[in-house]
Protein backbone atom coordinates (compact mmCIF):
# COMPACT_ATOMS: atom_id res chain seq x y z
CA UNK A 1 0.00 0.00 0.00
CA UNK A 2 1.15 3.58 -0.79
CA UNK A 3 -0.22 6.28 1.31
CA UNK A 4 1.00 9.33 -0.42
CA UNK A 5 0.16 13.26 0.90
CA UNK A 6 -1.88 16.04 -1.45
CA UNK A 7 -1.51 19.56 -1.66
CA UNK A 8 -3.81 19.96 1.21
CA UNK A 9 -2.27 19.20 4.54
CA UNK A 10 -4.40 16.09 6.41
CA UNK A 11 -5.35 15.25 3.02
CA UNK A 12 -4.10 11.51 2.22
CA UNK A 13 -4.54 9.01 -0.56
CA UNK A 14 -4.20 5.38 0.38
CA UNK A 15 -3.44 3.72 -2.61
CA UNK A 16 -3.58 -0.39 -2.67
CA UNK A 17 -1.60 -2.99 -3.97
CA UNK A 18 -4.56 -4.90 -6.16
CA UNK A 19 -4.59 -8.53 -6.97
CA UNK A 20 -6.52 -9.37 -10.23
CA UNK A 21 -7.73 -12.66 -11.52
CA UNK A 22 -10.29 -14.08 -13.52
CA UNK A 23 -12.22 -14.63 -10.17
CA UNK A 24 -11.95 -10.59 -9.59
CA UNK A 25 -9.76 -8.52 -7.28
CA UNK A 26 -8.14 -8.44 -3.47
CA UNK A 27 -7.22 -5.47 -1.83
CA UNK A 28 -6.27 -4.54 1.53
CA UNK A 29 -8.01 -1.41 1.72
CA UNK A 30 -6.62 0.20 5.10
CA UNK A 31 -3.93 -1.08 7.53
CA UNK A 32 -3.48 0.65 10.93
CA UNK A 33 -0.09 0.26 11.23
CA UNK A 34 0.87 1.61 8.06
CA UNK A 35 -1.82 4.52 8.00
CA UNK A 36 -0.60 5.77 11.47
CA UNK A 37 2.99 6.19 10.64
CA UNK A 38 2.31 7.87 7.53
CA UNK A 39 -0.35 10.33 9.91
CA UNK A 40 2.62 10.57 12.58
CA UNK A 41 0.23 9.73 15.40
CA UNK A 42 -2.43 7.17 16.60
CA UNK A 43 -5.81 6.48 15.32
CA UNK A 44 -8.97 5.12 16.34
CA UNK A 45 -12.35 5.12 14.14
CA UNK A 46 -15.53 5.44 16.33
CA UNK A 47 -18.00 4.64 13.79
CA UNK A 48 -18.36 3.33 10.22
CA UNK A 49 -20.97 4.59 7.82
CA UNK A 50 -22.36 3.02 5.06
CA UNK A 51 -24.57 4.56 2.27
CA UNK A 52 -26.10 3.93 -1.13
CA UNK A 53 -26.68 6.77 -3.43
CA UNK A 54 -28.60 6.40 -7.26
CA UNK A 55 -26.77 7.75 -10.29
CA UNK A 56 -26.90 11.48 -10.34
CA UNK A 57 -27.03 12.28 -6.73
CA UNK A 58 -25.40 14.84 -5.18
CA UNK A 59 -24.01 14.45 -1.78
CA UNK A 60 -23.05 17.88 -0.73
CA UNK A 61 -20.32 19.49 1.67
CA UNK A 62 -19.41 18.61 5.28
CA UNK A 63 -17.01 19.85 7.60
CA UNK A 64 -17.60 17.64 10.66
CA UNK A 65 -16.08 17.36 13.92
CA UNK A 66 -14.02 14.37 13.49
CA UNK A 67 -11.47 12.57 10.71
CA UNK A 68 -13.19 10.57 7.81
CA UNK A 69 -11.44 7.46 5.91
CA UNK A 70 -13.51 7.48 2.78
CA UNK A 71 -13.96 4.29 0.25
CA UNK A 72 -16.09 3.71 -2.56
CA UNK A 73 -17.29 -0.31 -2.49
CA UNK A 74 -19.29 -0.06 -5.66
CA UNK A 75 -19.54 2.32 -8.48
CA UNK A 76 -18.07 5.56 -9.69
CA UNK A 77 -18.08 8.70 -7.66
CA UNK A 78 -16.43 11.72 -8.52
CA UNK A 79 -14.85 12.66 -4.27
CA UNK A 80 -14.26 16.58 -3.13
CA UNK A 81 -12.47 17.71 -0.65
CA UNK A 82 -11.78 21.71 0.05
CA UNK A 83 -10.04 23.21 3.16
CA UNK A 84 -12.26 24.84 5.16
CA UNK A 85 -9.81 25.29 8.03
CA UNK A 86 -9.73 29.49 8.16
CA UNK A 87 -6.18 29.28 9.52
CA UNK A 88 -4.55 26.87 6.39
CA UNK A 89 -2.28 27.81 3.69
CA UNK A 90 -4.74 26.20 1.41
CA UNK A 91 -7.69 27.53 2.79
CA UNK A 92 -10.54 27.58 0.09
CA UNK A 93 -8.62 25.45 -2.33
CA UNK A 94 -10.29 21.71 -3.41
CA UNK A 95 -8.85 18.62 -4.80
CA UNK A 96 -10.78 15.55 -6.81
CA UNK A 97 -10.62 12.19 -6.73
CA UNK A 98 -12.58 9.59 -9.07
CA UNK A 99 -13.04 6.80 -6.93
CA UNK A 100 -14.83 2.81 -7.10
CA UNK A 101 -14.93 0.73 -10.22
CA UNK A 102 -13.43 1.81 -13.21
CA UNK A 103 -12.84 4.53 -14.57
CA UNK A 104 -12.00 5.16 -10.85
CA UNK A 105 -9.42 3.97 -8.68
CA UNK A 106 -9.69 1.58 -5.89
CA UNK A 107 -7.65 4.10 -3.39
CA UNK A 108 -9.22 5.32 0.10
CA UNK A 109 -9.08 9.39 1.20
CA UNK A 110 -8.23 10.40 4.35
CA UNK A 111 -10.17 13.57 5.22
CA UNK A 112 -8.83 15.21 8.37
CA UNK A 113 -11.06 17.29 10.72
CA UNK A 114 -11.98 20.37 9.84
CA UNK A 115 -11.75 19.61 5.84
CA UNK A 116 -14.77 19.31 3.97
CA UNK A 117 -16.04 16.78 1.49
CA UNK A 118 -19.15 16.01 -1.21
CA UNK A 119 -19.33 13.43 -4.10
CA UNK A 120 -20.87 13.03 -6.89
CA UNK A 121 -22.39 9.48 -8.10
CA UNK A 122 -21.88 8.35 -11.69
CA UNK A 123 -23.72 5.75 -11.22
CA UNK A 124 -25.33 3.63 -7.98
CA UNK A 125 -22.75 4.10 -5.52
CA UNK A 126 -21.86 2.74 -1.92
CA UNK A 127 -19.77 4.79 -0.10
CA UNK A 128 -17.95 3.28 2.97
CA UNK A 129 -16.70 5.72 5.46
CA UNK A 130 -14.71 5.16 9.07
CA UNK A 131 -14.89 8.32 11.19
CA UNK A 132 -13.01 8.91 14.36
CA UNK A 133 -15.93 10.49 16.39
CA UNK A 134 -19.47 9.22 16.88
CA UNK A 135 -22.26 10.99 15.07
CA UNK A 136 -23.16 14.64 17.03
CA UNK A 137 -25.31 16.61 14.67
CA UNK A 138 -24.04 19.92 16.60
CA UNK A 139 -20.62 19.39 15.00
CA UNK A 140 -21.12 19.84 11.40
CA UNK A 141 -21.55 22.42 8.99
CA UNK A 142 -21.62 22.11 5.41
CA UNK A 143 -22.13 24.54 2.35
CA UNK A 144 -23.49 25.35 -1.33
CA UNK A 145 -22.24 22.44 -3.24
CA UNK A 146 -22.06 24.90 -6.49
CA UNK A 147 -20.56 27.43 -4.47
CA UNK A 148 -19.30 29.95 -6.76
CA UNK A 149 -16.60 30.98 -4.68
CA UNK A 150 -15.04 27.23 -4.82
CA UNK A 151 -15.97 26.65 -8.54
CA UNK A 152 -15.55 23.03 -8.68
CA UNK A 153 -16.68 21.73 -12.06
CA UNK A 154 -19.44 19.42 -11.10
CA UNK A 155 -20.40 16.48 -14.47
CA UNK A 156 -23.89 18.00 -14.19
CA UNK A 157 -25.49 21.31 -13.01
CA UNK A 158 -28.85 19.28 -11.97
CA UNK A 159 -27.57 16.78 -9.70
CA UNK A 160 -30.15 14.73 -7.34
CA UNK A 161 -29.70 16.72 -3.88
CA UNK A 162 -31.55 16.19 -0.80
CA UNK A 163 -33.39 19.30 0.90
CA UNK A 164 -30.64 19.72 3.52
CA UNK A 165 -27.93 20.37 0.66
CA UNK A 166 -30.27 22.81 -1.22
CA UNK A 167 -30.64 24.80 2.18
CA UNK A 168 -27.27 25.07 2.84
CA UNK A 169 -25.37 28.39 3.08
CA UNK A 170 -22.75 29.63 0.86
CA UNK A 171 -18.79 28.91 1.68
CA UNK A 172 -18.18 32.56 2.43
CA UNK A 173 -21.40 33.02 4.74
CA UNK A 174 -20.01 30.43 6.75
CA UNK A 175 -16.35 30.28 7.02
CA UNK A 176 -15.04 34.06 6.41
CA UNK A 177 -11.55 34.98 5.43
CA UNK A 178 -10.39 37.93 7.13
CA UNK A 179 -7.05 37.29 5.94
Amino acid sequence: MKIKKTMISGLLTLEPDIIEDPRGFFLESYKASEFEKAMGRPHVFAQANHSRSQANTLRGFRKEGWDKLIYVTRGTALCVVVDSRLNSPTFGTHQKFILGDKPGQRKRIFVSEGLSNAFYCFDEVDYVNDVSGEYDPTARAGFQWNDPTIAIEWPTNEPLLSETDKDLPFFNDLFPNDK
